[in-house]
């Protein structure tokens, strides 16, 4: 290799890992407010009959959105377009990003229309237990009409969001979720004192944050000169091979999506307030997943690729290992905390005003359930990436197929002695049944090889991780006790436990001979 391409490449790493750097970051914000937007939610709206009507209203353009527009179309989408970039020439290409603009609008604009006509419908459909509460039921129906452009507007924010992400511009579409969770807190706390149901507000809020995410990339496209002029041409080759690509890649997407469209189905026949309680507690655990575990897979995923297309299994292997160390290095303590800190947890961030001491140990029983699952969820997230590194797609969507199969079959046998806590459990049951068939697929296929020092990290981190459980076992405080402080000592006391615990965690990791410096990547 001359000196040029060893330059070349150093530079091409060195912005891999800057953009993977960029990517992490953003979602971090994103998931930062998001937190905050749950806080407000609680504190202003809590865990009421009508927030369950605001969530089912946003649950269907959501569920449509993370098949079609993140899903299926950038699946889709982004693949197509970076052949354009690398055979064809400006021209055609700004051709192709006109009628894929004009074909994506038609059937934007269709959808959306069915929706909005549709309502009743849907709403029966996707929540036939809201029929039994006719106030929830009109009210789900009213705020789905305002949502319903949302898929609008997120499927043109996936449009753009995809030439800029072709084009080196990650920082703008990473960025682009924080302004929806900052339109709904801003909504929460400045328009819903207006309304005569308040809740209602959180439905403009998804419209307008809609709307913005899409206005606030428009520039950037402009800057690349690729703000597209619509224009209607299904034969368009490109058109025509998107189209073609998106029906697979749907299938794929909707394998997840389904699992948790039944679960707000089966949710919808339980009291009122189980849709919430279910929504934060499945907030709280996504909160290491998407800090830790999308982070570790993000970084890792391009490794892997060039270990496999340079023939290195022993090298895929070195760091498919540190990738798996690394996920339950953090998931393990975070269930531990999760699991033990569960009530002071929804006590310190939810319970005020709204939300209720009846609802923080109903939300307790869910955020418990989905806790034992952290480990597999995240670890989900770094198996699949063994088989994407690959190129290889249909595996992970098998395996998933066969899992949504299962978490249909448990939350209907778990939601009846259970109710919304056996819907958790039965997330975090087929969760791990995932994690277990891609962890032995790829084994099988010698894909993967653990390495010999599994045992003797797994007795480091067990211990480790007992030690701190026994802390935060006998140094948690009364339930009662929670409830009296005020936010600041719930927070003062929270932070405590936490820290202390942290650092109990590592200083008991290197007293057993880990050095984290180990997993310096």
């Amino acid at each position: 290799m001359t000196q040029e391409n060893q330059i070349k490449q150093m530079n091409s790493k060195r912005h891999l890992f800057q953009s993977t750097f960029v990517v992490s970051g953003m979602t971090a914000t994103s998931r930062v407010t998001g937190f905050l937007r749950d806080l407000v939610f609680a504190h202003i709206f809590g865990a009421a009959a009508d927030f369950d009507a605001f969530l089912a209203a946003f649950r269907i353009p959501n569920f449509l959105r993370r098949i079609f527009a993140e899903g299926a179309f950038s699946q889709a989408f982004i693949p197509v377009l970076s052949e354009y970039g690398q055979q064809q020439s400006q021209e055609e290409m700004q051709l192709f990003l006109n009628r894929m603009a004009g074909s994506l609008a038609l059937v934007l604009f269709c959808v959306t229309a069915i929706v909005v006509i549709a309502t009743p419908w849907l709403v029966w459909i996707f929540f036939p237990g809201f029929i039994k509460d006719l106030t929830r039921y009109e009210l789900a129906t009213t705020m789905l009409r305002i949502t319903a452009p949302y898929i609008l507007f997120i499927s043109f924010t996936a449009y753009a969001g995809g030439i800029l992400n072709s084009y080196g511009k990650f920082a703008i579409p990473s960025f682009t979720p924080n302004i929806l969770n900052l339109a709904l807190i801003g909504t929460a706390i400045f328009m819903a004192p207006y309304f005569d149901k308040p809740v209602v507000a959180l439905a403009w809020g998804v419209f307008i944050g809609g709307a913005m995410q899409l206005l606030f990339q428009l520039p950037f496209l402009y800057r690349l000169d690729f703000l597209p002029k619509p224009q209607l041409c299904w034969s368009d080759p490109g058109v025509k091979k998107v189209l073609q690509l998106m029906l697979p890649a749907v299938l794929g997407a909707s394998a997840t999506q389904v699992s948790l469209l039944v679960d707000n189905f089966l949710a919808s026949f339980l009291r009122p307030g189980s849709l919430s309680w279910f929504y934060y507690a499945d907030r709280l655990t996504s909160l290491p997943l998407g800090m830790f575990g999308v982070a570790i897979a993000t970084v890792v995923l391009p490794h892997l690729a060039r270990r496999y297309a340079a023939n290195s299994p022993h090298e895929f292997s070195r760091e498919f290992d540190w990738a798996l160390k690394l996920v339950l290095l953090i998931a393990l303590p975070a269930t531990v905390a999760m699991i033990l800190l569960s009530a002071p947890i929804v006590i310190t961030l939810f319970q005020y005003k709204k939300f209720f001491i009846f609802d923080v140990f109903m939300t307790q029983y869910s955020l418990i359930a989905f806790a034992f699952g952290i480990p597999s969820f995240m670890l989900v997230k770094v198996l699949a990436s063994g088989f994407y590194s690959q190129q290889d797609v249909k595996t992970p969507v098998r395996i998933a197929t066969v899992v949504m199969i299962a978490n249909i079959i448990l939350a209907t046998l778990f939601i009846f002695p259970l109710a919304h806590a056996g819907l958790a459990l039965a997330t975090t049951m087929t969760s791990t049944l995932n994690a277990v068939l891609l962890f032995k697929l790829l084994c099988r296929n010698k894909f993967y090889c653990p390495s010999d020092d599994w045992k003797v990290f797994w007795v480091r981190l067990l211990g480790a991780n007992g030690v701190m459980a026994l802390f935060l076992w006998m140094a948690t405080a009364d339930i009662a006790l929670w409830f009296s402080w005020n936010w600041f000592g719930r927070v003062w006391h929270l932070s405590l436990l936490c820290v202390v615990a942290a650092v109990i965690y590592f200083v008991c990791l290197s007293l057993s001979g880990l050095k984290l410096r180990e997993f310096k990547y």
